[in-house]
């Protein structure tokens, strides 16, 4: 029996693949790991130590208002935000990563959908009481990396809130993916209405930065 590839040699492989398509490579990565190619991709069953860790989140169970997490895999930052109290919303541009997550989450409360970065449907415009992204930016391209912070801001709602957390650039024209944001590209999110609540610097074990990761607050006012 041959044992599948590891999921992160994959990823260097298909994401530098077709320059013209940056993000077409996340369904190829999920349905390679679906087949039994690769090992599961960012598999892991508990929060993001940098989002269950903040600071900024209510108790379990007392949040309100409409929550998102941006590329969600399989979803268990959104089952903590669900967990939290939040209406909670997770879409992935790929529909295999989609479809692996409802099949690990019967019962969920959480919407799972898929959705595109770059393509944001109306409704969810503005619609988010909290909006996540964790990973999902760095792991494209930084030809879209303008039009993909955009469009995470797009979804934060008046009054609401962005958590991002990235790996942290350690040097000039790295190679990727993923790639790492510089300080600047992590305070790009803070414009279109938003301004800079924290932005720190986080040991997190599965960074793939030396420097660990950004974890940025934004508000909107």
């Amino acid at each position: 029996m041959v044992e599948p590839r590891s999921w992160q040699s994959e990823t260097a492989r298909l994401g530098n693949a077709d320059p013209t398509e940056p993000t077409a490579w996340f369904e190829r990565l999920w349905a390679a790991a679906d087949h039994g190619d690769i090992t599961m991709p960012w598999e892991r069953d508990a929060p993001h130590p940098a989002l269950a860790s903040w600071m900024g989140a209510p108790d379990p169970g007392t949040a309100s208002g409409a929550a998102v997490v941006v590329g969600c895999g399989l979803g268990a930052d959104a089952e903590h935000l669900s967990r939290l109290g939040y209406t909670t919303t997770a879409f992935d541009i790929s529909p295999t990563a989609v479809a692996a997550a409802r099949d690990r989450r019967h019962g969920s409360a959480v919407t799972y959908a898929v959705g595109d970065l770059l393509d944001l449907p109306n409704e969810w415009i503005g619609a988010f009481d909290l909006v996540v992204e964790i990973y999902t930016v760095q792991a494209v391209h930084p030809s879209v990396r303008k039009e993909l912070t955009a469009g995470v801001r797009a979804l934060v709602a008046p009054g609401g809130s962005l958590l991002v957390v990235q790996a942290i650039a350690e040097r000039e024209g790295e190679g990727g993916p993923p790639w790492p944001l510089h300080r600047q590209e992590i305070e790009a999110f803070g414009q279109g209405g938003l301004t800079a609540v924290s932005v720190e610097e986080f040991a997190a074990p599965d960074s793939p930065s030396r420097l660990g990761v950004w974890r940025a607050e934004f508000r909107r006012a």
